[in-house]
């Protein structure tokens, strides 16, 4: 009866890395991660619990991308795609210690115009 065996569906942010990756290849990874996550985002703003806890790994994984990236600005545009991750799960702690990690002035006023509280 393997035909009903249920496969579990691999998240983008299980998938295993490789190699190292390059500063491109980390900031399209976490622009998917953020991308395929934005719905257990909001899932987790509602306090569902299977959504909270594929959000967290999500946004734990992306973190531990964006650390590795050397180029300054597309380190903060990436940080600024995971703050914004961050809020559409209300996770406001998060989101302002990322906010705060982020140097390019430009980039820190496009949050602030789009996610006021963290102008705060």
């Amino acid at each position: 009866m393997q035909w009903f065996a249920r496969k579990t569906r691999q998240d983008v942010w299980d998938e295993a890395i490789e190699r190292p990756l390059g500063d491109i290849e980390a900031a399209e990874r976490i622009r998917a991660i953020c991308d395929a996550a934005a719905a257990s985002a909001a899932g987790s703003a509602r306090s569902d619990k299977r959504d909270s806890e594929r959000y967290e790994r999500a946004a734990k994984v992306a973190m531990e991308i964006a650390i590795k990236i050397s180029d300054g600005l597309m380190r903060d545009d990436a940080v600024r795609r995971i703050v914004d991750l961050c809020m559409k799960a209300n996770d406001l702690k998060t989101a302002q210690i990322l906010f705060r990690a982020i140097h390019a002035s430009w980039i820190r006023e496009t949050i602030q115009r789009d996610h006021p509280p963290l102008a705060q």
